[in-house]
């Protein structure tokens, strides 16, 4: 994939900050992940403004709905990872 250099201007003690965490990774691509999760999060608000125009904004009962199903996703996910855990602790 093509790069190119560009200059930028970041608050001092934020840079310090995101240099700690990007660690082996490197300033560079922890930049451009956190510059591609914001395009993402930005094209699905302008897809949520889309939908609401299309169909109407969403209701409290679909609110609900989904964030039961998240709920349910999040503590699927974490009984899969203590199981994971437990395998990977009987097999050491």
């Amino acid at each position: 994939m093509a790069t190119k250099k560009v200059t930028v201007t970041i608050p001092e003690d934020l840079l310090e900050e995101v240099r700690a965490e990007a660690g082996d990774q490197g300033l560079s691509a922890y930049v451009s992940e956190a510059l591609r999760l914001r395009r993402d999060r930005d094209r699905l608000g302008e897809l949520v403004e889309w939908l609401e125009e299309e169909y109407g904004p969403v209701t409290e009962e679909e609110l609900a709905a989904g964030r039961a199903e998240l709920d349910e996703f999040h503590a699927e996910h974490e009984r899969r990872r203590r199981a994971r855990e437990a395998r990977a602790g009987e097999a050491a």
